[in-house]
């Protein structure tokens, strides 16, 4: 009997390979945005710049960097260890 239904005619390779190119495109989004955070925070607004910040501020802005940067990384293995399901 030949497959009628649209569930039935996908081919689960290209299924796999768009849910990996998902993947991707998720860790690269989330971590350009990360970077754009920082970048703002420390050099736009003089954050990590030690001209031009207290070191209240150095502290702050280093701690939330690192802090956020643990955060990323942990969703992003959290990411990655999941199989891909079809």
């Amino acid at each position: 009997m030949e497959p009628t239904g649209p569930e039935e005619q996908k081919d689960p390779f290209k299924s796999e390979i768009v849910l990996y190119f998902i993947k991707i495109t998720r860790t690269l989004f989330l971590g350009f945005f990360w970077m754009m955070i920082n970048v703002f925070l420390g050099l736009f607004l003089g954050f990590a710049v030690p001209e031009e910040s207290t070191p209240g501020r150095m502290v702050f802005f280093y701690a939330f960097a690192t802090l956020t940067l643990c955060a990323y990384l942990y969703m992003v293995w959290k990411w990655w260890r999941k199989k891909i399901e079809i």
